[in-house]
Order: C-alpha cells, then sequence, then structure tokens
C-alpha cells in the first residue's frame, strides 16, 4: 500500500506563507545574519590563510636579500601588510638621514622610526580584526532575534486560544510551532557566528604575532643592522652579507 506524503502545516514553509509582517521581517533578519556570518568566516579564512603564507616568504626571503629594496621586492602582493611595513620603515630611515640636522635635536633615529612603524602596525592590524565585531554581535544578539519571534508566536497563540475560547490544539499548534522554529532559526544563526569568531580570532592572534615579530625585527636591523633574535645570538654585530643593510647604510 502506497503511502501519501502529508505536507506538514506547521512547518517553515507554513510559517513562510501564512506568518504577518512582523514574523517574516524577523525571517528576513535572521536570514541577513545567518549569510552575512558565512561570508565573513569564508572571506577571513582565506584572508587569514593569505597573510600566514605572506608570514613563511617574508621570514624566509626578506632576510636573505643582499639590500633592503631587494627584499622589499621579494614581498609580493599589494596588500601584504610585512611590504608595508618594511616601505614604511625604510622611508622612515631614509627621510630621517635625509633631515638628520633637522630632526636630531627634537627626535633620534629610533624613536622616529619606532613611531612610523607602529602607525603602519597599527593599520595592519586593524584591518585584519575587520568582520570579527560583526561576527561577535550575530552571536550575542541572534538568539534574542528569534526570542522575540517566539514572544510573537506566543502572543498568537494566546490570541487563537481568546478568539476560540478554548485551547484546542488545532488552535495552539500552528503559533507555538511559529514560536519554536524562531527560536531554532537563532540558535542557527547564532553558533556558527559564534565558533567561527573563536576560530578566526585565534587565527588573528597567530598573524598579528607574526607582523610584531617583524616589526620589531625591522626596527632593530634598520637601527643596528643587525636581525634581532639571529645576529645577536651569534654575536654579530653588523649584518652578514646575506642580509639587507640598513636603509642609511646604502
Amino acid at each position: 500500500m502506497q503511502e501519501t506524503a502529508v505536507e506538514n502545516p506547521y512547518g517553515l514553509g507554513a510559517l513562510i506563507q501564512n506568518g504577518d509582517i512582523i514574523a517574516r521581517s524577523i525571517l528576513l533578519i535572521l536570514l541577513i545574519m545567518s549569510l552575512l556570518t558565512w561570508f565573513i568566516m569564508i572571506t577571513k579564512f582565506f584572508d587569514q590563510r593569505r597573510q600566514r603564507l605572506q608570514a613563511i616568504a617574508a621570514e624566509k626571503e626578506f632576510w636573505d636579500a643582499p639590500n633592503l629594496t631587494d627584499a622589499i621586492g621579494r614581498l609580493k602582493g599589494s596588500s601584504n601588510p610585512f611590504r608595508a611595513l618594511a616601505e614604511t620603515g625604510k622611508q622612515a630611515a631614509e627621510y630621517h638621514e635625509i633631515n638628520k640636522g633637522r630632526l636630531s635635536g627634537a627626535i633620534g633615529t629610533s624613536e622616529w622610526i619606532t613611531e612610523s612603524l607602529q602607525r603602519t602596525a597599527d593599520t595592519v592590524i586593524s584591518s585584519m580584526q575587520s568582520g570579527l565585531p560583526v561576527l561577535a554581535s550575530v552571536g550575542a544578539t541572534a538568539p534574542f532575534v528569534g526570542l522575540l519571534g517566539t514572544v510573537i508566536g506566543i502572543y498568537h497563540a494566546l490570541i487563537a486560544i481568546g478568539v476560540a475560547g478554548q485551547a484546542s490544539i488545532d488552535k495552539v499548534a500552528g503559533p507555538v510551532g511559529e514560536a519554536l522554529i524562531m527560536t531554532a532559526i537563532g540558535l542557527a544563526v547564532a553558533v556558527p557566528a559564534v565558533l567561527g569568531y573563536n576560530i578566526l580570532l585565534r587565527r588573528n592572534k597567530g598573524v598579528q604575532e607574526r607582523v610584531s615579530h617583524f616589526t620589531h625585527e625591522l626596527h632593530a636591523y634598520l637601527i643596528s643592522g643587525a636581525k634581532m633574535g639571529l645576529g645577536m645570538d651569534k654575536g654579530l654585530a653588523s649584518p652578514v652579507g646575506s642580509r639587507p643593510a640598513p636603509a642609511g647604510a646604502r
């Protein structure tokens, strides 16, 4: 005997078709929040992957160049944060060297380069954090948006009971089902946003640490001509031929 499929009168499709303007608006808001969450998570994942590869390339290739100009040329990509830092450091060192007589009395070379690199590093780190506040906001507010739909659904159930004069299952099932669907959708939007935020934040922290290390090493190199942590461990006071020369020494 062939079974006949019975359409669910209390499912999501029925909610979209029969729901009022408030229910549909809440569903639309949750849909937008979900699409925005997944868009940010996917784009940020690939951005962080690209930045990690750029960090590895900077650690391997930058310090093997014969001079600073060639080292900067090895850092590929228009949005490469390490290239931006290297160019800033080079420009700051050259500018201070050119205007040494005018700036030396007011600000030293180390402080000048430090301020220049710090501004660029702050900009780079700020750009890496873009999108994460949106994920945090979605994760925090989506359950409450779903809860609003739940409250509206229960309100409709109470109205149906009041109009009918009795709490029959056919009068209550629809609005209560609407309320439960709203709660479930709110949680379905919030959970990926919270998980994505925590994962991306952890991955972001690793890239930011690489940017910070590169900034300190570049600063030490532009000032002393030695890569911090490598030349000092070997007792080198000046760079060997395989490392880029300081900007002022070219």
